[in-house]
């Protein structure tokens, strides 16, 4: 899951939120005794403590129409070739749009952009409402003034339990200098400055 925004959304997005704490340390009898939703919580619980960048991934469904989701599992692969990875919940309604478009961009939110990831979070007909963007590679939609930008082309897709893996070839890319939006704990934090 991702963002603050707890559960009610999960089925369009792919970490955690939670409030970090210490999860017990269990030997594998005792954590097959654990009912399923138990071993969830604490899952989701520490892997809140995980602080992530917030990107909206984005593509092209049926007849064009501009695609996103609010995604916290955005990962680095390989710099040769230069490959990227994100993951998505097989039950979410964008997942044949994803699936059947052969690129996607990854849009790295900056900071103030923030009420972006709520917007692509949560269940609606249109979440490009009132959105700033315009056509990247293979027509995907890019998201202005994001931190950050990488186009993709699909390079594989893996099911991984209850969600499909997809491992994005990157084909163009643009960053800016704008500080980038962080999330941990269930919430959004701010980056400081080490000394």
């Amino acid at each position: 899951m991702v963002l603050i925004l707890c559960p009610t959304y999960a089925f369009e997005m792919t970490h955690a939120n939670a409030n970090c704490r210490a999860a017990p340390v269990l030997d594998r009898r005792e954590a097959d005794e654990i009912p399923s939703a138990m071993q969830d919580r604490e899952l989701r619980d520490v892997l809140g403590c995980f602080a992530t960048g917030v990107v909206v991934v984005t593509t092209l469904g049926e007849g064009g129409v501009p695609v996103g989701l609010t995604v916290n599992s955005f990962n680095a692969v390989s710099l040769d070739p230069p490959l990227v990875l994100w993951s998505l919940s097989l039950t979410a309604p964008s997942l044949s749009a994803f699936r059947n478009h052969r690129a996607f961009a990854v849009n790295i939110l900056s900071e103030d952009q923030a009420p972006l990831g709520p917007q692509f979070a949560r269940p609606a007909s249109n979440k490009f409402a009132g959105i700033d963007w315009g056509p990247g590679y293979r027509g995907v939609p890019l998201i202005r003034g994001a931190a950050a930008q990488l186009e993709c082309s699909i390079w594989r897709q893996y099911e991984g339990g209850d969600h499909e893996i997809f491992i994005g070839k990157v084909e163009r890319l643009s960053a800016t200098d704008k500080a980038p939006l962080v999330f941990h704990r269930g919430r959004y934090a701010r980056l400081a400055a080490l000394t």
